[in-house]
């Protein structure tokens, strides 16, 4: 198990599902979720007040705000590269777009995550990151700069790696 108890946060946490998810299932942790929308933040209000789970809300992009390390830090950044078709496609459509899209090769904001979390980040914390189908390994490559242990990238359902993470050495 990554994350037993301490401390989360979801960067980017937009409807606040995942926050939610760990303040559910670890209601002795302190969880923290930021987000850049002042009406993403809203809703993750919304949805963590109906859930009955105790979640700080902050209002910022990324790491702005944030004092102190953590735990755990996870994150569901935009990744999906400007340009790319299905950002016009199926249900994507009605997504915001500074969601989905970091407006560049779909890596930008999954590297600034990586940069930052070792200072907000405790030695032996897990960095974990959702990602597109196709980006397992330049983001398991971003991690391998000699800070990060155990590198690795989780399926989803579909047999696809979907998230990459590594623990933060000991210092």
């Amino acid at each position: 198990m990554l994350f037993r108890s301490g401390s989360a946060i979801d960067l980017g946490t937009g409807s606040g599902a995942v926050a939610v998810a760990l303040a559910h299932l670890r209601s002795d942790a302190q969880i923290t979720a930021t987000d850049i929308s002042f009406e993403a933040l809203q809703v993750a209000q919304r949805n963590a007040a109906r859930h009955h789970c105790k979640v700080n809300f902050i209002c910022g992009d990324w790491y702005h705000g944030i004092d102190g390390s953590f735990d755990l830090i996870v994150s569901n950044p935009p990744y999906i590269a400007r340009g790319d078709p299905h950002l016009t496609q199926g249900d994507l459509r009605f997504e915001p777009l500074g969601a989905l899209t970091d407006k560049a090769d779909g890596l930008r904001d999954i590297s600034t995550i990586i940069a930052g979390a070792p200072l907000h980040l405790k030695a032996g914390g897990w960095l974990l990151l959702e990602h597109g189908f196709d980006q397992a390994v330049a983001v398991r490559r971003l991690l391998t700069n000699g800070l990060w242990t155990d590198v690795t990238s989780w399926r989803d359902l579909a047999g696809l790696e979907r998230v990459s993470g590594a623990c933060l050495q000991q210092r």
